[in-house]
């Protein structure tokens, strides 16, 4: 799923695939505005089936924690540690693989 969130913002938004590392952070390093990051997730909830709760920006920082929140959510990964508990039961009342 890196791979692919990689290419999204890769050819979406023109950024050069050297700076999207996995500790590139979103808004900083890699230059995005807010409305762009919250593209970046509904293009990978609509690709994937899933749905990001809201204050998902709050929990999220880097590149690598977006790819891993999301495997988590799409049912790829195990659970995060940087997401908040009250976070993650926002996240699987919403996302039944989750749960």
């Amino acid at each position: 799923m890196f791979r692919w969130i990689v290419k999204l913002i890769r050819d979406e938004f023109d950024i050069d695939e050297k700076i999207l590392v996995r500790t590139a952070t979103l808004e900083t390093d890699m230059g995005l505005s807010i409305e762009q990051v919250e593209q970046v997730l509904e293009f990978i909830a609509e690709s994937f089936q899933i749905t990001f709760p809201e204050g998902t920006l709050d929990e999220i920082v880097k590149l690598e924690e977006l790819c891993m929140l999301a495997s988590w959510i799409k049912g790829f990964y195990k659970r995060p540690e940087f997401i908040s508990d009250s976070f993650e039961s926002r996240c699987r009342d919403i996302n039944t693989i989750a749960a």
